[in-house]
Order: structure tokens, then sequence, then C-alpha cells
């Protein structure tokens, strides 16, 4: 069963961000995940929206979404930028 990721990150320190966005489509597909939508100025809809980016991904399963990592207890999901994540599938 498919598992979808939602991050809303608030951007710390742009520059650190934007080194790790550049590697993490490498490490991203080997866990066969994919990036559906990601957008630094989504339109709010309701209510007050206090990030600077969203981003939608999908894994084919939970053994992949978690051997991605990007939700370990106590480590940011990215650097540069703290975070709001959640899960559903």
């Amino acid at each position: 069963m498919a598992v979808y990721a939602i991050a809303q990150l608030k951007m710390t320190e742009r520059a650190a961000y934007d080194r790790y966005q550049a590697r993490f489509f490498d490490v991203f597909r080997k866990f066969n995940g994919r990036l559906l939508a990601a957008d630094e100025s989504p339109r709010v809809l309701e209510g007050a929206w206090p990030f600077d980016k969203l981003a939608m991904m999908s894994f084919p399963d939970v053994a992949s979404f978690r051997a991605c990592g990007f939700m370990r207890i106590g480590r940011p999901f990215s650097r540069g930028a703290s975070s709001s994540s959640y899960a559903a599938r």
C-alpha cells in the first residue's frame, strides 16, 4: 500500500537547505520515492500558514518510506529548514 508524506518547511538557513536539496533526489530515488508536488508559495485556502515550502511525496510501501529515513524522531527533515511532517497510507 502506498504511503504519502507531506512536509511543511520553514527555512532556517537557505544556503544549507539549497545544498541539501541539490543532493536530495540522489538519495530519494534509492527508496523509490516520488515527488508529487513542491511549492515555495502555495495558495493558502484557509487559516495561517507560517511555512516557506510545501512538499508532497509518495513511496510504494511503508518499508520504503521508513528506509528513506526522512521522519526519524529527533532529526530534521532537511538541513537548513525546520519542518512539520505527516504521513498517511
